[in-house]
């Protein structure tokens, strides 16, 4: 039976990517959803699908229970952010329609908290799985990849740099912002600390992409992963842009907001946008992961293992599209027996999620898991 899967955002930026990835599959029909029926329109014009799709009208601040009885989806993949403004209303919908629910959110609250509905999933047995995308399902998937090689591990150090030339979307831009230079908890030698969005500068050298600059950043690992991996002295997730420039103007900007001179960054991330679209000509579509996890080794000496992603040809944003599609398809087929709501932990394996890159402009730089 073809199941119907509606994607919240579907013409948007990550949005786009998971319908094209979709639209060919013979278990999906695709149902673009979003507020301008006419931009879904003109954007399904431009899909080859196993099935004729359709154009939906959902506003995630109007009647998305109504919408969801109107447009009866199987599936419903939210990518409308930014999600640290958002409650669960639009899961909490899906759950009373009785169909299964995957986002793409990156809002630390927000996918740690998503458990308080699993009662109500599983009462109508659907699947409900915040953050299904690069945090937290990439990022614990490479931990759990390594973990067997550790006999403690003690300190994982990760980022994102995000390519120049690529599509960015102003949710994300307004997500990332909403905590440049502001405070948030994370583990330091093995106690809670805070650090500020955007501070913390420091540089990583990837292979092919050379120096790349970074800084704090506030995700959902930060609250799920210290009770996950209760050995961790410290964590910490950042990210940076391509650009110097453009890294320390946004590090500045953030000093500012920690001063009090800015109450925040969020409210002019349309400006800022575009100002960062000036420079496109500076860059290129060249983004990258990194992962560095250390600790002792099986025989007490100390160990490292180092994970790295290149991705050229602007492929970058279907490494955090792609848990939503590969749980898509498995929902599609009645691949998953399992109900209930949960972080996207424990779901996917780095071996699947490498395997589903195969295709695009990607490379995996890594150590061994016995290395």
């Amino acid at each position: 039976m073809v199941k119907r899967v509606l994607i919240i955002g579907g013409y948007g930026n990550f949005g786009s990517y998971i319908a094209r990835s979709l639209a060919k599959d013979p278990a999906i029909r695709l149902l673009i959803g979003g507020r301008s029926v006419e931009k879904a329109q003109r954007f399904i014009a431009g899909l080859e699908t196993a099935h004729p799709p359709e154009a939906c009208h959902i506003d995630i601040e109007g009647n998305v229970a109504a919408a969801l009885s109107a447009i009866a989806p199987d599936i419903v993949i939210h990518t409308t952010g930014p999600f640290q403004s958002q409650d669960h209303s639009v899961a909490r919908a899906c759950i009373r329609w009785g169909c299964h629910y995957l986002d793409l959110a990156d809002a630390r609250d927000f996918v740690a908290q998503i458990g308080t509905l699993d009662m109500d999933a599983k009462a109508q047995n659907v699947l409900v799985v915040s953050g299904a995308s690069s945090v937290p399902c990439l990022t614990s998937s490479v931990i759990d990849h390594y973990l067997p090689g550790f006999e403690v591990l003690e300190h994982v150090d990760y980022g994102i740099s995000a390519a120049q030339q690529t599509n960015r979307g102003l949710a994300t831009t307004s997500a990332i912002l909403s905590y440049v230079g502001k405070p948030f908890a994370t583990i330091r030698n093995g106690q809670p600390h805070n650090v500020y969005g955007w501070q913390d500068t420091h540089s990583e050298i990837y292979p092919e992409l050379g120096r790349r600059w970074f800084g704090n950043c506030d995700i959902p690992d930060l609250a799920l992963f210290p009770s996950r991996y209760p050995q961790l002295k410290s964590l910490r997730f950042a990210a940076g842009h391509e650009l110097a420039i453009l890294h320390f103007g946004t590090w500045l900007l953030g000093w500012a907001v920690r001063l009090g001179l800015i109450r925040s960054l969020a409210a002019h991330a349309e400006m800022l946008l575009r100002i960062a679209f000036l420079f496109d000509w500076m860059g290129t579509s060249r983004s990258g992961f990194h992962m560095y996890l250390t600790g002792q080794g099986k025989s007490g000496e100390q160990k490292t293992a180092r994970f790295f992603l290149i991705a050229r040809s602007g492929h970058g944003p279907y490494i955090p599209c792609m848990p939503a599609i590969l749980l898509a398809r498995k929902l599609a087929r009645n691949e998953m027996d399992r109900h209930g709501a949960t972080p996207c932990v424990d779901l996917i394996k780095l071996d699947e999620y490498l395997a589903a890159l195969d295709g695009l402009d990607i490379t995996v730089v890594s150590d061994p898991v016995d290395g």
